[in-house]
């Protein structure tokens, strides 16, 4: 491949928006669960998978629970989408991420789902 197409081809794939949303990562056996709003599920995803298996989780609580539990024991799916603008020149999505994560929360709690806490 010409270094002419592989510009291209890098150009094309910053310029590629990811699907953002919120996932949810959920103990099957404690109806405990630990939610994120992201702007790249895809990679905030498989980044939450190797911290889970490296033991460095940002939230020590769902990280201990996974472990002691084992991670056959714990989902981790997309809850929502959240669609882009149709005004191209809107980049920063943390206050529509943010919202759809309140909607979730609420919604969850509603159901009775624990959220693992925030930060211990």
């Amino acid at each position: 491949m010409d270094a002419g197409r592989k510009k291209e081809l890098l150009a094309q794939y910053k310029q590629t928006k990811k699907p953002m949303g919120l996932f949810i990562i959920r103990c099957k056996l404690n109806n405990k669960c630990y939610i994120e709003a992201t702007q790249d599920l895809k990679g905030r995803i498989n980044g939450a998978k190797a911290r889970l298996a490296g033991s460095f989780h940002p939230n020590r609580e769902l990280q201990k629970e996974w472990e002691d539990l084992g991670s056959e024991n714990f989902t981790i799916e997309i809850l929502d989408y959240l669609e882009y603008d149709k005004d191209e020149s809107k980049t920063d999505y943390k206050e529509d991420l943010a919202l759809l994560q309140m909607i979730w929360e609420e919604k969850l709690a509603r159901e009775d789902m624990i959220f693992y806490k925030k930060r211990i």
